[in-house]
């Protein structure tokens, strides 16, 4: 008598997910340019509808040797990444302003041809929403042209400012940056020239995922009393931002954290 075939109910619930992972690829595809979060969403639901559909030779595979290696090593990996994803999000919302910063730092996001892009807007809405509260901090725009704007996204992101009723003398645009370092490099160098040093207070306002290398950057240029101002995202861009930014966070401590050591990774967000 042959034993029982029906499908576990933790392949039920894989199929399940790799349907609404597909639905969401689809969605977010519609909306958003191709990027590596995308990516990483893309692979996550291949794995997913994969694991589901021939799950047996699968496990089979997995039961011994080399393969039981491998599928230790993809559950110690996955572990590391849920890990990164909390770090991602703790590091987001540590070392908020005292509310006695000199000047605040809005990094480039991108434009639509000439406007701000959903994820510009929300980072100089958290911008305008400080300066509401302490008028007389400085707001340093930062960005210059990509290939499809029309403007350099400094100059677009000080004319959104002003619309909102920032004076024109509150606001100064950097305008040729092409990086996030280039962004905290030059307004540094132009907030010098106000007369504001780096071991003065500041705060870089970025979206909330961004915000652990961001405040690492502004260390790298020489600011020494850096906060945070964390800006929202869209629902729909949650995972794939939080889970590209875990790989961006990997690369800069490997590649452009300039601290040493074991506490290396940590420093920034405590």
């Amino acid at each position: 008598m042959k034993g029982n075939r029906s499908m576990p109910l933790r392949i039920t619930a894989v199929l399940v997910l790799a349907v609404l992972a597909l639905v969401y690829c689809i969605l977010v595809r519609m909306h958003s340019n191709f990027n590596f979060g995308i990516l990483i969403a893309y692979g996550i639901t291949a794995a997913l509808w994969g694991y589901g559909l021939f799950y047996r030779p699968i496990e089979r595979f997995c039961a011994k040797g080399f393969g039981r290696f491998l599928k230790i090593s993809f559950f110690c990996a996955a572990g590391f990444f849920v890990l990164m994803l909390l770090f991602v999000a703790v590091g987001g919302y540590s070392h908020q302003p005292a509310g006695n910063e000199k000047a605040v730092i809005v990094l480039g996001a991108g434009l639509k041809k000439d406007v701000p892009s959903g994820l510009l807007q929300r980072r100089l809405n958290a911008a305008l929403d400080y300066y509401n509260q302490h008028p007389d901090v400085l707001i340093v725009v930062t960005g210059g042209q990509g290939r499809d704007e029309t403007i350099p996204e400094g100059v677009a992101m000080a004319r959104y400012l002003h619309q909102h009723g920032v004076p024109k003398e509150s606001i100064i645009t950097e305008s040729k940056s092409t990086s996030t370092e280039e962004n905290l490099l030059f307004a540094r160098q132009l907030l010098k020239e106000r007369g504001i040093d780096a071991d003065e207070p500041v705060a870089v306002v970025t979206n909330a995922f961004h915000c652990y290398r961001g405040r690492g950057y502004a260390k790298q240029v020489g600011f020494t009393a850096v906060s945070s101002i964390p800006a929202s995202i869209s629902p729909e861009s949650v995972p794939i931002c939080y889970m590209r930014e875990v790989f961006a966070i990997l690369y800069y401590w490997v590649f452009k954290s300039s601290q040493t050591g074991w506490i290396a990774p940590f420093v920034g967000i405590f």
